[in-house]
């Protein structure tokens, strides 16, 4: 024979019009530690590992003389060896059956086995199929984890064998499972009515309830009576739950659910309960930028606006007064029943620090306190229990000085001694004073020294308009220029001099500006007028002898 025996082998294997990639039927020769040997009908017999045999659970499934379908992987490794896979042939048995159940819109079976970008893988015998989110449900859905294990059916929708691409849709599936139990559901739905479904998403405005072949929407608000910041606090998708439908609209297609709705509603004669002005004590639910919300009976809150939190930190954070889970007492301000809404107050259930101030001090009275912050105004002081008292700039000394003189000998922490000047502990405002603990040296003068009066006194300062005359200690008045002679002067520095003793008289006391008028030239002019009211008083007494000139004389003499 002058064929070669790779001829031969080569003419065989194209008789049985074997190609690598097809499918045979084998049967188990022998099984060893690592590999089946299968006979397919070939020269040589193929080999295939035994982990292809194995179940999930690690169980051969094979024994000798079983036939199994396998693919045909390489008709010659190199070593005159046949390589057959188990797998392979699986993966082309399945992926044709897919094929089939595609073209006639047959489901599928597969397990969910992980979330990846956009949607789920789904495990369909030892084949992949990726499931997009927009696919996996009737209502879109953006948390579908939770279908992770579970055994789901669904629609093959696109097939590429080359890239290995299998698309899949449980969209399909469901909505036409729910067609005909929808319509038969849609008949009973009616207000009022209790029904069982499964919650199946959650959001973050409420969840969504499937009541089979409906979905209905339980908004947060009416998941319980108590506050609900997210469903998740109070639902799991998957549970059972029985809900009570609170609308339908039959052309939208939409039901409004309600789980709070199958209890009496703790707000039920809350006024009776809670009346205004009554104590009680609650727990801090939650705290906003506006307030804190105390629960004060199961399913009821009431809010506690921030400027009825503390007497005396009416714009401090909620949360630097309080903490969530804190037990505080509060008093009823304003219930509204119908809006479930209660306004409550912490400091009113507390003394109030303005009423006790002004129950143990009274006006006028001397007190000790520390200085908490300078302003443009004045002093603000601490008083007891914890409140404030103002020192205004107007009250801080009896001399006129600007507002940074006045201020200048102060700092914060420093103590003093002070003046209780007014307590209005309605508007929380107290007045106190340092000026008052002192005598009002210019009102003393003044009191003593009216307009008219003839005063000594010392030139202080002096320049070309005029003159400062020291008249006693911190007191001063202002000589003008021309108030100085009867004769005309241009400048007052030619005829005083700092030091010089002066002999004035008051022409004008301004007790709101604080200040003195005085003239020279005015004097005589009030000694004359002084001396006619002594002499029209004694010219009755013709024994004196007195003339008006004597009189005159008498009053320069004073």
């Amino acid at each position: 024979m002058s064929e070669t025996f790779a001829e031969l082998f080569e003419n065989s294997v194209e008789q049985q019009s074997v190609a690598v990639g097809a499918l045979l039927m084998g049967t188990v020769v022998s099984i060893n530690r690592e590999r089946a040997i299968v006979n397919v009908g070939l020269k040589s017999e193929g080999f295939i590992s035994l982990d292809q045999f194995k179940n999930p659970q690690g169980e051969l499934e094979i024994e000798e003389g079983d036939v199994v379908e396998v693919a045909l992987d390489s008709i010659d490794d190199g070593l005159g060896n046949t390589l057959l896979s188990r797998e392979k042939a699986k993966r082309i048995r399945l992926w044709k059956s897919l094929e089939l159940a595609m073209s006639s819109k047959e489901t599928v079976t597969g397990v969910v086995t992980g979330a990846v970008k956009g949607g789920l893988t789904v495990d369909i015998g030892v084949v992949k199929a990726f499931l997009p989110g927009s696919l996996v449900d009737v209502r879109p859905v953006k948390d579908f984890s939770y279908l992770t294990g579970q055994e789901i059916e669904a629609i093959v929708i696109k097939m590429d064998e080359v890239r290995n691409n299998i698309v899949i849709s449980r969209k399909a599936v469901l909505q036409e499972a729910n067609s005909a139990d929808r319509e038969a559901l849609l008949e009973t739905l009616e207000e009022g009515k209790e029904i069982e479904g499964i919650v199946k998403n959650l959001a973050d405005y409420g969840a969504f309830v499937d009541l089979g072949g409906v979905d209905g929407l339980l908004h947060i608000t009416d998941i319980s009576w108590q506050r609900v910041n997210h469903p998740s606090e109070k639902l799991t998708i998957g549970d059972k739950i029985t809900v009570k439908i609170l609308n339908y609209d039959k052309e939208k297609m939409r039901v409004s659910l309600g789980l709070k709705q199958l209890t009496d509603s703790p707000w039920s004669n809350i006024s009776e309960r809670l009346p205004i002005g009554k104590k009680v004590t609650g727990t801090v639910s939650n705290l906003t930028d506006y307030g804190a919300f105390i629960r004060i009976e199961e399913g009821v809150e009431g809010l506690v606006h921030v400027s009825e939190m503390d007497w005396t930190n009416a714009n401090a954070r909620p949360s630097k007064i309080v903490k969530l889970g804190q037990e505080v007492d509060v008093v009823i301000l304003d219930v509204q029943e119908s809006k479930h809404r209660i306004s409550l107050s912490m400091k009113q259930a507390q003394e109030n620090p303005w009423e006790a101030f002004e129950a143990t001090h009274n006006k006028g009275d001397k007190i000790n306190v520390k200085i908490k912050s300078i302003t443009d105004f004045g002093l603000f002081v601490g008083l007891p229990g914890g409140i404030d008292g103002l020192i205004h700039l107007a009250d801080i000394s009896w001399e006129k000085q600007s507002s940074d003189q006045l201020v200048s000998s102060y700092s914060k922490g420093q103590d003093l001694e002070v003046v209780i000047i007014n307590i209005d502990a309605e508007k929380e405002r107290i007045s106190l004073g340092l000026k008052q603990l002192s005598e009002d040296d210019f009102m003393s003068f003044a009191s003593s020294n009216k307009k008219g009066a003839i005063v000594k006194g010392v030139v202080a300062e002096v320049n070309n308009r005029g003159a400062i005359i020291t008249l006693a200690e911190n007191i001063t008045g202002y000589l003008k220029v021309s108030e100085i002679s009867q004769e005309r002067i241009e400048d007052a520095s030619t005829v005083l001099k700092v030091g010089d003793e002066a002999e004035v008289v008051i022409t004008q006391v301004d007790k709101r500006s604080r200040s003195i008028s005085l003239s020279i030239k005015q004097k005589d002019s009030v000694e004359e007028k002084a001396a006619m009211a002594d002499y029209n008083k004694q010219s009755a007494d013709a024994a004196t002898g007195s003339t008006l000139g004597d009189l005159l004389k008498k009053a320069k003499d004073k």
